[in-house]
């Protein structure tokens, strides 16, 4: 998945749960596209960070945090 359709889940999301935070979001996206994008995720973040902080799917949502504020860019 690239960060352009991760971007696009993350904003289908989003629109259908407007009162949860970024992380929130994160976790049912995750949830959503299932074990073997999860697992591609959290080897994303173990690639960039050299180490896992958790179990698999706390790794998945923070690389989608990761993609999310990165394509966000800075926000005055």
């Amino acid at each position: 998945m690239t960060d352009e359709e991760l971007m696009v889940a993350f904003a289908l999301v989003r629109l259908d749960n407007p009162g949860l935070d970024l992380e929130e979001v994160a976790a049912l996206v995750v949830g959503r596209l299932g074990e073997d994008v999860m697992l591609q995720f959290a080897s994303r973040t173990l690639a960039v960070r050299d180490e896992l902080r958790g179990p698999p799917f706390a790794a998945a949502v923070d690389h989608v945090l990761r993609v999310v504020i990165t394509m966000r860019g800075d926000r005055d």
